[in-house]
C-alpha cells in the first residue's frame, strides 16, 4: 500500500512538475510528497526525478516508469468510479476554478447543490487568470467564448448579453442617451482586461446605428467587473456589463437599461473539464446540475 501511494505522489508530481502543486492535488503536505517519492526511489534503486529549486524533471528512468505508472492510476480512478456507482453516493474534493465574476451565477444555487450531495467537499478558485488545468491539478473550469483546446471536453451553461445600464439618479442628472453616439456627452465606465491593459470594446448593432463603430468615452477604468458594478449603482456613469451581473440590480430599480435596442453582443459559458480523464461522479454530478440549473437563466 505505501508503494501504491508513492506511485500516486510520483504520477502528481511528474504532471505537474512540482511536489507543492502535487500536494494541493492530492491534500497532503509538499514534504509528505517528497518523503514518498524518496522512498519510492530507494525501492526502486533509481532516480526518478532531478530537482532543482524551480521544478522536476524525470529522469530516462523516471519517464519510462512514468508511462506505466500513468495507466495504473487511470486504472484506479476507473475503479473508484465503478465503486462509487454502487455506492451511490458521490464523494472527494472537487476543483473548480471559476471566472471572478462567476459567484453571480454559481452563489444562487450552491446552497442547493451541497445540501444534494453533502460528502462532496466544493474548492471554487474565482479567478480571471488562464490556467494549466492539467498541470494544475483542476478538475473543471468555467470559462467564456469558444474553447478551442482539443484537450478538454465542455457543456455549455448558457448564454448571456452585454447591456448598457446606469443608475436612476444618474440619468435624472446627466439625462437619458437616446442614440449610441449620445454617449459622447456621458461619462462611460470602461472595463479594463487586466491581462492585457486593452478597454473592452462596447459593441452596437450596425444597421441601427449606421455606423461599424462608435467612439466611447473613457471617464472611468476598471479591471474589476464588481468595481464597474458597484461605480455604476453609485451613479458614477454608464457601463457595459453582462446582463445575468446586473439581473437583481436591475430587478430592484438599482440599476436601469438603456439603448438596449442597440447593443449587439452576446456570448456564453461553458464548463470543462480534462477529456483525457475518466469523468469521476462528483464532477459528473456538479456538471450535470450546473446544466440542469441554467445558471445564466437565459
Amino acid at each position: 500500500m505505501d508503494s501504491l501511494s508513492g506511485i500516486m505522489a510520483f504520477v502528481r508530481s511528474a504532471e505537474m512538475n512540482s511536489f507543492v502543486a502535487a500536494s494541493e492535488r492530492l491534500g497532503v503536505s509538499a514534504s509528505a510528497i517528497s518523503k514518498s517519492v524518496a522512498r519510492l526511489e530507494d525501492e526502486l534503486g533509481v532516480r526518478l526525478f532531478n530537482r532543482s529549486t524551480r521544478r522536476l524533471r524525470l529522469t530516462e528512468e523516471g519517464a519510462l516508469f512514468f508511462e506505466r505508472c500513468r495507466r495504473i492510476v487511470e486504472e484506479i480512478e476507473e475503479a473508484e468510479y465503478e465503486l462509487s456507482r454502487l455506492v451511490g453516493m458521490p464523494r472527494g474534493k472537487l476543483r473548480v476554478s471559476v471566472p471572478a465574476i462567476g459567484y453571480r451565477m454559481l452563489m444562487p444555487v450552491l446552497r442547493e447543490f451541497v445540501t444534494r450531495y453533502p460528502n462532496i467537499e466544493l474548492d471554487l478558485d474565482f479567478n480571471d487568470r488562464l490556467i494549466d488545468m492539467i498541470a494544475e491539478g483542476v478538475d473543471a473550469a468555467i470559462r467564456s467564448g469558444d474553447m478551442g483546446n482539443s484537450q478538454l471536453k465542455a457543456r455549455c451553461l448558457g448564454t448571456f448579453h452585454f447591456v448598457l445600464v446606469g443608475a436612476p439618479h444618474y440619468f435624472a442628472s446627466c439625462g437619458v442617451p437616446r442614440v449610441p453616439t449620445d454617449l459622447a456627452n456621458h461619462a462611460c465606465l470602461r472595463y479594463k482586461f487586466p491581462t492585457t491593459g486593452q478597454l473592452q470594446e462596447w459593441k452596437f448593432d450596425a444597421e441601427r446605428t449606421g455606423a461599424a463603430r462608435i467612439p466611447v468615452p473613457g471617464t472611468h477604468t476598471f479591471n474589476s467587473v464588481e468595481a464597474l458594478i458597484s461605480a455604476s449603482m453609485a451613479g458614477l456613469g454608464i457601463a457595459y456589463l453582462p446582463n445575468f451581473a446586473v439581473r437583481e440590480a436591475i430587478g430592484t430599480g438599482t440599476l436601469v437599461f438603456v439603448l438596449d435596442e442597440f447593443v449587439a453582443e452576446s456570448g456564453k459559458f461553458s464548463i470543462l473539464w480534462p477529456g483525457n480523464r475518466y469523468m469521476l461522479p462528483k464532477l459528473r454530478v456538479f456538471v450535470d446540475f450546473l446544466v440542469e440549473k441554467r445558471v445564466l437563466g437565459e
